[in-house]
């Protein structure tokens, strides 16, 4: 008489997407967007292309889902760093934290946000893009926390949150360059102190 009820809900998934996205995230995070290609992502994630698609979109869509979850996961650092009770503070845990990040037992060196698109061609544009508002939009986040601590008394009235925001984000990126070309914990941690030595009297 009418459509069957299986036919209506479609078959169910037979895979675990947050799991599926974990893979793809790590892929991500090891190649960069565009060394990742659709058989490297399904192949890790355990699923046909079809599938892929079907639960996740296109090649970019799953690169964003991707960097949500590096952002909610791996990176959540940055957002507890921004807890921190004085502006020095969230400085050491923004750039501990990047170094513990970028130099985990077993993952990947690095950071998905800063390596995922460096030398992108015209096909990698959306994805480096997107990695640029994200740099941006942290960096921003930091600026803002650090006016908080101006306008509260924890830092000093002529101290200039977005060049102090910029410093500790430049340093916090170039130790995930550095956790890529293979330096260690101990020597990203020591150029972390060394930048933290240099925070203001």
């Amino acid at each position: 008489m009418g459509v069957s009820r299986s036919t209506v809900i479609g078959r169910p998934r037979e895979f675990d997407v947050d799991e599926a996205l974990e893979c793809a995230m790590r892929v991500f995070w090891e190649r960069g967007y565009e060394g990742a290609s659709l058989a490297d992502l399904t192949g890790a994630m355990g699923i046909t292309k079809t599938s892929m698609y079907a639960a996740f979109g296109n090649k970019e869509q799953l690169f964003r889902k991707a960097l949500e979850r590096y952002t909610e996961g791996p990176a959540s650092y940055a957002a507890r760093a921004m807890e921190e009770p004085t502006a020095r503070q969230v400085a050491e845990a923004l750039l501990r934290g990047s170094v513990r990040t970028t130099t985990l037992p077993g993952g990947p060196p690095g950071c998905l946000g800063v390596q995922g698109a460096l030398a992108s061609g015209e096909g990698g544009r959306p994805a480096h893009d997107m990695l640029v508002a994200w740099r941006n939009d942290a960096t921003l986040r930091v600026e803002e926390r650090f006016r908080r601590a101006v306008d509260e008394g924890d830092l000093p009235e002529d101290a200039d949150p977005r060049r102090l925001a910029r410093y500790i984000m430049t340093v916090a990126f170039g130790i995930a360059v550095q956790a890529a070309n293979g330096l260690g914990r101990d020597e990203l941690q020591d150029s972390a102190d060394m930048a933290l030595r240099n925070w203001l009297p």
